[in-house]
């Protein structure tokens, strides 16, 4: 019986900013090809194509004037500036050919993926193309045209009344989907990154809790520059166990970024391959013991495109099934890697160099992920602190 989906499509090439953007779709196809070379598909995995989601299910999350300004400015001969106002024609988020096909693509993706592993028990699928978390209900952001992890919750929502616990670990806060539901308390979001205080969007304190009835369901955790597996693997652990058993969620969504590994350029955290490792196990662990397994994983942000994104996915899709692979990447992929990457390229699946980081550094940026626990702990619904 196949227990775990990938959702792809070649056509994810299509969502492509512009050819000097940091957020390149090849990184897609080189993970592809990665789990391809370990012969993932060969049994456990199954490939699944998406389609597009369709208006009625974006606007679950966006304006319908926003999808129709999208719409019209994926045409060709678009005028200049047309797009002030909406987020689009801006360094972030440049109008490129056939935009609102490609972002309709990776949001019918995840609500693909989301199907798939409603029926499933248990289920895991992944979509790597998606989380694109920063969209607004009518602006683009963040590289983000449609938010697709909003989207999916909302079609769960829909269409199974699923409470969905969604937690975040991109380098930047995931603030579409934060206030996509933040009166909302069956959705509780859940957002580890990089402070405000130094990264895009600037928002993410954890002073910041929902609204209305949501107030308390969302959750915050401003991680300092610096902060590496330790800090965050210790946080997770005081954090989302006890908050999930209490929330009973029917499904775990992630949006599963690869930017705070410590070699990309775009942020300041530290991560290493054993960290995300030791990260997707928690999920994983935590979906079988609250939800029949029921897991949607999806990508997110990582721009060390062609030798860090590749890795960490595939090592994610190495646990969501269930299998152990070799640590000699295939030879076969290296070459295809050299054909993007212009320094080296790895020869092992888990190498890592992370630079070590000087000890009253480290136990600065500890007491400050401690500190930033404890406020969270304080502002929780009595109903969830009681787990705490």
């Amino acid at each position: 019986m196949v227990l775990c989906a990938l959702v792809y499509s070649d056509s994810y090439q299509g969502y492509e900013l512009s050819p000097s953007h940091p957020m390149k779709p090849a990184r897609l196809m080189l993970t592809y090809e990665l789990m391809r070379a370990y012969g993932l598909f060969d049994g456990g995995v199954a490939v699944i194509e998406p389609r597009a989601a369709t208006e009625d299910e974006l606007a679950l999350v966006h304006d319908r004037d926003y999808i129709a300004k999208v719409r019209e400015l994926s045409q060709p001969g678009a005028p200049a500036g047309a797009g002030a106002g909406w987020g689009l024609g801006t360094g972030d988020n440049p109008i490129f050919p056939r935009m609102h096909e490609a972002s309709a693509l990776i949001a019918g993706a995840s609500i693909t993926a989301a199907a798939w592993v409603m029926k499933e028990s248990p289920g895991h699928a992944f979509n790597m193309a998606g989380g694109l978390h920063h969209a607004l209900s009518n602006k683009a952001s963040g590289f983000c045209v449609y938010n697709d992890a909003a989207i999916a919750i909302a079609w769960l929502k829909k269409h199974y009344g699923a409470r969905a616990l969604y937690l975040d670990f991109d380098a930047h806060h995931g603030d579409g989907v934060q206030y996509a539901f933040e009166a909302d308390p069956d959705v509780l979001t859940v957002s580890f990154h990089e402070s405000g205080m130094y990264l895009f969007p600037g928002t993410g304190f954890t002073n910041e809790r929902g609204r209305g009835a949501g107030s308390g369901y969302a959750v915050n955790l401003p991680l300092p520059p610096g902060s590496a597996d330790g800090e965050l693997i210790e946080a997770f652990d005081a954090l989302v166990p006890p908050l999930a058993r209490a929330f009973r969620p029917d499904i775990i969504v992630t949006q599963d970024g690869c930017d705070a590994h410590w070699s990309d350029p775009l942020s300041h955290l530290a991560l290493t391959l054993a960290g995300y490792r030791a990260l997707f196990e928690r999920q994983q662990r935590l979906a079988h013991e609250l939800t029949g397994g029921r897991w949607l994983a999806l990508g997110g942000g990582g721009y060390q495109a062609y030798t860090s994104v590749p890795r960490i996915w595939t090592i994610l899709l190495e646990v969501m099934a269930g299998r152990k692979l070799d640590d000699t990447l295939p030879e076969e992929w290296r070459r295809l890697c050299a054909r993007f990457e212009a320094g080296a390229v790895p020869r092992r699946l888990n190498e890592d160099d992370s630079p070590e980081a000087p000890v009253a550094e480290s136990e600065r940026v500890r007491a400050s992920v401690r500190r930033s626990v404890d406020e969270i702990i304080s502002g929780v619904p009595a109903e969830l602190r009681a787990a705490l």
